[in-house]
């Protein structure tokens, strides 16, 4: 399943396929697997509530991302890029693979190319195997194009084509998967929520197939992987809300818990992380590969994202081109919505809203980074559309 379908991902597409359905409908009863939750704060959804609006380019490759290692002049360099829209959620069990490849080389001292989701968890997990790391980059955050992701769970989002990956691809996803997922939940509970379960709500105009296993019936045209079945045990299933449980406008409001990364926050953890092990930071700009002679290691981790599309000549990299509305954050606001092709997250350090367009093809191949401010608009007014009494606070409670 994609993001850009639902801002609740794997989780709540693979709940498709049994769907828990409190109440009745037609001749079926079946008992909520959710417990009722807290009254839900309707997002305040006007223009003058923007604060900012940023647009991201996602380093999309069809066959995956990249692990290749290579030498150029009298160094090892081992490309690690290439996640699509999947960077924060798969950056752990990625950095993994890519670590290995370094330290199979014999390394002791590694430089890390790109200081962005990869590159951060890239360098702790180089220190945690006991190399000694230092990070080149230009940019830090917030200025590097991680720190403009929607910032939701979505280890499958444009992460490769189905008609592109190796037959090994979908296994390696999953390691790389579940690796993530469970450093992520080492993050719970501490100090400014850098990582935190939300609720989400999937909402429709009409009834959903409980037998599809797709939260989404938007056209798949260049048919993206979606792997959600793999994974289906780490999320929680979908639930159907009965009407008048919740404050949504649409008649068919389904729910699941998924995992939102407050991206701010965890910037900051990561890089204070990486420099409690030893790391430094070292600002430097590669125009061409040449450039890596300038570096005194003999080992690189290029982790250098859409970057690496120019710098290593890598046509095979192409911009996914995503645009986001911030909302000013809401106290009480902290869960995602996806409606009619607008999915919205209401993290700590803003409410994300973005459009995720009709079909599979929206933003795919798009290098334009000027923002929309129409578009934009059109985003809020959508989201203001989702709310029944967007003046009230209704409590999402299950009737039993």
């Amino acid at each position: 399943m994609r993001r850009r379908e639902f801002l609740g991902s794997v989780g709540g597409a693979g709940a498709m396929a049994a769907l828990a359905l409190p109440g009745r409908l037609g001749a079926q009863t079946i008992a909520p697997l959710l417990a009722p939750l807290p009254a839900i704060v309707p997002i305040r959804a006007t223009p003058d509530r923007i604060f900012r609006t940023t647009v991201c380019l996602r380093p999309f490759r069809a066959a995956g991302p990249r692990f290749d290692v290579e030498e150029v002049g009298r160094k090892h360099v081992i490309r690690h890029y290439g996640h699509g829209g999947s960077g924060w959620s798969l950056s752990w069990g990625s950095a993994d693979i890519a670590v290995a490849k370094a330290m199979a080389l014999g390394a002791k001292d590694i430089a890390v190319i790109g200081a962005g989701a990869i590159g951060l968890t890239t360098a702790i997990t180089a220190q945690r195997a006991g190399a000694k790391v230092t990070i080149y980059a230009k940019e830090r955050f917030p200025d590097v194009r991680s720190a403009r992701a929607t910032g939701t769970w979505s280890p499958d989002s444009r992460v490769a084509l189905e008609s592109a990956v190796a037959p090994d691809f979908p296994a390696l996803w999953e390691q790389m998967t579940r690796a993530s997922y469970a450093r992520h939940m080492s993050f719970l509970g501490t100090p400014g929520d850098p990582v935190e379960w939300t609720e989400r709500y999937m909402l429709a105009d009409e009834m959903p197939d409980p037998n599809s296993a797709r939260s989404s019936n938007a056209p798949r045209t260049l048919g993206f992987v979606e792997y959600g079945d793999r994974v289906r045990d780490l999320t929680p299933r979908a639930q159907m809300l009965p009407p008048g449980s919740h404050p949504f406008a649409a008649p068919f409001v389904r729910r699941n818990s998924s995992i939102a990364f407050n991206v701010a926050d965890f910037a900051r953890q990561l890089e204070m992380d990486f420099m409690l092990g030893g790391g430094r930071f070292v600002p430097m700009e590669f125009n061409e590969t040449g450039d890596f002679g300038k570096l005194k290691e003999k080992v690189i981790i290029a982790c250098t994202g859409y970057g690496s599309r120019a710098l290593f000549r890598d046509e095979s990299i192409l911009p996914v081109r995503g645009q986001i509305a911030w909302l000013i954050p809401q106290e009480g606001a902290h869960y995602g919505i996806y409606y009619n092709h607008v999915s919205v997250l209401a993290r700590r350090d803003g409410i994300v809203v973005q459009d995720t367009g009709s079909d599979d093809t929206f933003g795919y191949n798009d290098p334009n980074e000027t923002i929309d401010r129409a578009a934009a608009d059109r985003s809020i007014a959508v989201v203001a559309s989702m709310f029944a009494q967007p003046a009230a606070t209704i409590p999402a409670t299950v009737p039993k």
